[in-house]
């Protein structure tokens, strides 16, 4: 009995010290010196993680971020901030939506070392659902993805490590040397990527930057990217820039799609092409002797 009496006295002494240790210097007070805890807020996604699936629009639910080390289809290369004061997230074409395009173009580029539309790589923005959006969300997340290919109807692919720097140096990303496939026409239909080693007949020349114009509609409209990507060849090739240009090479324009073009991306691929032979090794810096003027 008087063991058990002691063990309850020593109980008593240990929880008194505990509270007294919680209360403050000067009162007895058992709560105003907890710290609050913080009040709940709206949902923002992380940057320079990984996830296992590709989406324009982000729910908490299916928010699920993976390690770069482990297989995924996109990389968030940061995440920015729309205005506040808008009831909901703002529509494609709408200077809210270019302005968080042009920031992600921005910020993947550095993020990867050099223009990503230089590699087989695909730049998205990702908003808030419509309940986060109202929650209180105002968040976009600029998503990048590895593509099978940056011709028509390519797809994402799951990978395996970060982009971080990937086209900082030399990469199986990168573009470089094409064959072309062509149409009935005689035009070039596709572009396959080819080791500069082998023959081939064309070769990713650089990215010009479109003016701020509505998409190309008209054979017309279409006559300042050809002479853009034109420039761009011939600051690739060290040829002159001048009417001697086009005798020298055909030029390929890829520019985004009409949906990508109204959300403000304005980078056109340019592709340098030889109609009449093929090549081997890059013709970058090759001058007037790798890039002679042709007869015809």
């Amino acid at each position: 009995m008087g063991d058990r009496i002691g063990r309850g006295v020593v109980a008593v002494l240990v929880v008194g010290a505990l509270l007294a240790g919680c209360a403050g210097p000067d009162d007895g007070d058992l709560t105003d010196d907890w710290r609050a805890f913080p009040a709940a807020g709206p949902f923002t996604p992380e940057g320079g993680i990984c996830h296992a699936d590709v989406a324009d629009v982000v729910t908490l639910e299916a928010y699920r971020p993976v390690d770069c080390a482990a297989p995924h289809r996109v990389e968030a290369v940061h995440v920015g901030a729309f205005p506040a004061g808008q009831a909901a997230p703002p529509a494609g074409g709408s200077a809210d939506f270019r302005g968080a395009f042009a920031e992600c173009d921005t910020r993947a580029t550095a993020y990867v070392g050099d223009d990503w539309r230089a590699g087989r790589l695909r730049l998205s923005v990702a908003v808030p659902s419509a309940p986060g959006w109202t929650s209180g969300s105002r968040w976009y997340r600029c998503d990048l993805a590895e593509v099978t290919t940056t011709e028509a109807a390519a797809t994402v692919v799951t990978r395996t490590g970060s982009l971080r720097g990937a086209l900082a140096g030399p990469s199986p990303l990168r573009l470089g040397c094409q064959q072309s496939r062509r149409d009935r026409g005689g035009g070039v239909a596709t572009l396959l990527p080819v080791d500069c080693g082998t023959r081939h007949d064309a070769e990713f020349v650089g990215v010009w930057r479109a003016p701020d114009r509505p998409y190309p509609a008209r054979d017309a409209d279409w006559a300042p990217l050809y002479a853009g990507c034109r420039s761009t060849i011939a600051r690739y090739a060290g040829v002159p820039d001048d009417l001697t240009l086009r005798f020298r090479a055909d030029v390929v324009v890829r520019p985004p799609g009409a949906g990508r073009w109204r959300v403000g991306d304005r980078g056109v691929r340019c592709y340098l092409w030889l109609s009449d032979r093929t090549v081997t090794g890059s013709l970058k810096g090759a001058g007037a002797t790798g890039l002679p003027v042709r007869s015809r």
